[in-house]
């Protein structure tokens, strides 16, 4: 049955979700600042009154928004806030997009293979960013068991796929079509969880639209751990290109210095250069 659904953020995944809810035959609104696409509608997620008026009616929200990253600590709270109310409001289950911050670092030692992130896993960030993460689920589950909303949180790794914009986004995608040296971030040969798009978009359709979903939080079902070499890897041969006997060669540089990761996704070259073989 047709159903009328809100969809908040127009970024990568929030288009996503709002091609998969009008291919079922849903009555899709898509809201971003822009009001940009066919189903578009211009509006600040933080707007309590917009929110609660582009909501009525609306049997699910899906909350999408990605606000700058640096943003966070500021923009969360009264976007998280204002969507909250407005799934109150109409009556409608809000099912928000989230990741892993919000878990904070293991300690001692760190995650890992033998110490994997699951949904049981502690929300105990120690940062500003991850514990406003953190913060938005746990009003949202208060709410839930209080009665007063259905909701469910859906969290992903790193994206991989069409539009990611993260450590294996397009910018690598598009070194490794031409053949060029890739920048990665971190340690290139530790395990580590991505998640594709469409498998994103399509576990928040699934929250939003089956009640066993709600009222917890879900990880995206994603494939097995691979270093950032290995993802490299994969992208190379798929894409045909070869260096270096298949094996790219790649830039190591220090996430914590100044500016770098902002340089590194502009594509100049910093760090080290590191032979893959």
């Amino acid at each position: 049955m047709s159903e009328s659904v809100l969809v908040i953020g127009a970024g990568v995944i929030g288009s996503r979700v709002a091609g998969m809810l009008a291919e079922r035959g849903d009555r899709v609104s898509v809201v971003s600042r822009r009001g940009s696409g066919p189903a578009g509608v211009a509006a600040d997620a933080a707007d309590a009154g917009a929110m609660a008026r582009l909501a009525e009616g609306a049997a699910v929200i899906y909350n999408c928004v990605n606000p700058p990253y640096h943003r966070w600590p500021a923009d969360w709270p009264p976007i998280a806030a204002s969507v909250l109310a407005a799934a109150e409001h109409s009556g409608a289950v809000l099912v928000t997009l989230s990741n892993l911050y919000g878990y904070g670092p293991r300690v001692p030692g760190g995650y890992d293979e033998a110490h994997p992130i699951t949904e049981a896993t502690p929300l105990a960030a120690t940062g500003r960013k991850g514990r406003v993460r953190a913060r938005v689920w746990q009003d949202a589950l208060a709410a839930h068991q209080a009665g007063r909303v259905r909701v469910a949180e859906v969290r992903a790794a790193d994206f991989v796929g069409p539009g990611a914009q993260s450590a294996m986004g397009e910018r690598i995608v598009r070194q490794v079509r031409q053949g060029k040296r890739v920048s990665v971030l971190g340690r290139a040969d530790r395990p580590h969880t991505w998640s594709f798009t469409d498998d994103v978009a399509r576990m928040l359709v699934t929250a939003g639209t089956d009640p066993r979903a709600w009222g917890r939080a879900w990880h995206v079902p994603s494939n097995e751990p691979l270093s950032q070499r290995q993802v490299i890897d994969d992208f190379a041969r798929a894409a045909g290109t070869f260096c270096m006997d298949n094996k790219l060669p790649m830039v190591v540089f220090g996430m914590e210095g100044d500016g770098n990761i902002t340089r590194a996704l502009l594509g100049e070259r910093i760090g080290t250069l590191v032979s893959a073989s």
